[in-house]
């Protein structure tokens, strides 16, 4: 687990070096009423149901925003049976040779209410895990929390405010809500989504093949996404 960690904050801290290198000009209008204050709050955006299509506007509103990667891929142990790693490895055999090509699923948030998912591909792990993150940011949403359990009734926004399920393949995913330090009853992927999220206490059932953890990932985001809908 430690030599994953610190693959990941590698990765990270590249693509963080590179990034801090450009200048944003902004290409849409969107982007231009960001970057001129006119639009303070990624709300706004949500309201006015604009796509958004520049990384650098998500940036700009969620400066403190955190990534996890997903452990989709896997490798020999030490000591036998497989190791998950969170860059998935597949080969194309041709006549010159095997040609490899690399997959990244990130999620990223600020724990606090937002909350995204993203998968990137390459030839090379470190451009999978950026196009990964770019494409999290790009499909970031909101996550409405409360408190729906009635055990606690506290009014606070520690869980969720109803149960709500989703689906992705043959994984589905229930979200109940849970009163104050029950913390998240779930699988360590689970959690990472949660956590950027911002939800502390929830009870989670899963069904399918959860081993395929993008399937699972996206059941959780399709069950969070919910949350807004039926809110509105």
């Amino acid at each position: 687990m430690e030599e994953e960690k610190k693959e990941q904050e590698k990765l990270e801290e590249e693509i963080k070096e590179e990034k801090e290198e450009k200048v944003w000009v902004p290409k849409t209008e969107l982007g231009k009423l960001v970057l001129e204050g006119k639009i303070k709050d990624y709300d706004e955006i949500l309201k006015i149901s604009k796509k958004v299509l520049e990384v650098e506007i998500i940036d700009y509103l969620f400066p403190n925003l955190k990534t996890e990667l997903v452990l989709i891929g896997g490798r020999t142990g030490k000591g036998g049976g497989q190791q998950r790693i969170p860059i998935r490895i597949t080969a194309k055999v041709t006549k010159s040779g095997k040609r490899f090509h690399y997959s990244a699923f990130a999620i990223v948030g600020n724990e606090d209410g937002y909350v995204g998912i993203g998968r990137g591909k390459s030839n090379e792990p470190r451009r999978a895990v950026e196009k990964a993150i770019r494409n999290a940011k790009l499909n970031l949403i909101k996550v409405v929390r409360g408190c729906g359990s009635w055990e606690c009734q506290c009014g606070g926004n520690h869980s969720i405010p109803f149960k709500v399920e989703g689906k992705s393949g043959s994984v589905r995913v229930v979200f109940m809500p849970a009163p104050k330090g029950v913390g998240l009853v779930c699988d360590d992927e689970t959690k990472k989504l949660l956590r950027l999220a911002g939800i502390k206490d929830i009870w989670v059932k899963t069904f399918g093949n959860t081993s395929m953890h993008i399937n699972l990932i996206q059941a959780a985001f399709n069950a969070l996404k919910k949350l807004y809908q039926y809110n509105r």
